[in-house]
């Protein structure tokens, strides 16, 4: 069974979030191959991107190879919710409090 790009992200990331109605991924190709856009509630950003980021790198990492076996490059963009007043700097912390309360 050949599972696509879209619902693969839509499956893993429905299956993490603590508002999994919010989940809105919109898919485009262009010349670089195909972009999946995510958005989601805001208080799920500290579970899609994870400590560090290793979370959203995984799935990233995981994207590609779904991407390899259907012969498309697959990017993945986390669009930061509306009224967001998050600031990017190397020197900030990602706040990844509720991925440590998760009990996997």
């Amino acid at each position: 069974m050949a599972v696509g790009d879209k619902e693969f992200l839509e499956y893993i990331v429905r299956s993490i979030v603590g508002h999994p109605d919010d989940v809105k991924i919109e898919r485009t190709l262009d010349e670089r191959g195909v972009l999946l856009s995510l958005s989601i509630n805001p208080e799920d950003m500290g579970y899609v991107i994870g400590k560090q980021g290793q979370t959203a790198r995984s799935i990233r990492t995981l994207l590609k190879i779904v991407g390899a076996k259907n012969d498309a490059r697959v990017n993945l963009k986390i669009l930061e919710p509306e009224g967001s007043t998050h600031q990017r700097s190397r020197d900030r912390d990602i706040d990844t409090s509720a991925v440590d309360d998760l009990k996997i």
